[in-house]
């Protein structure tokens, strides 16, 4: 387990770099937090680390967007938020993508519980104080 405090969006280089080092060895990355804690922000910031030249948006209408990276390969970003059953989560492809080998970001992974493998990294962001965040990495 890794933990880092954050108080701006320019300390979230650190956190994506060491997260950038597990996508090596794991493909699953849970993002836990409440909304407005900046799950997208920080998938952003990793996808820069791994050198995606797309741009990096919420996926929160469409459940998920796909960007490319030379090294990676296709990289999958998940919300799970605005789903309302778990058949919906496997029609945006989920089961396909989790087994793929690609790397895959899911934010509100709490919605689809027994849809994901044991062996995920789980990265939780909290909200410590109005500008300073406290993010957990457990593999």
């Amino acid at each position: 387990m890794e933990t880092f405090s954050i108080e701006n969006q320019s300390e979230l280089y650190t956190v994506a770099k060491a997260i950038s080092k597990l996508c090596a060895t794991n493909q699953i990355f849970i993002i836990e937090g409440e909304m407005g804690v900046g799950k997208t922000t920080l998938v952003g910031e990793i996808c820069k680390v791994l050198n995606v030249e797309d741009v990096v948006s919420s996926p929160t209408y469409g459940i998920v967007n796909t960007y490319f990276s030379e090294q990676y390969g296709e990289i999958n970003h998940f919300d799970f938020y605005r789903i309302e059953n778990e058949e919906e989560a496997m029609d945006s492809g989920l089961d396909e993508q989790l087994y793929s080998g690609n790397i895959c970001f899911v934010e509100w992974a709490s919605k689809i519980p027994k849809l994901l493998p044991d062996y995920c990294v789980n990265v939780a962001i909290e909200i410590i104080e109005t500008n300073r965040r406290k993010i957990t990495i457990t593999i």
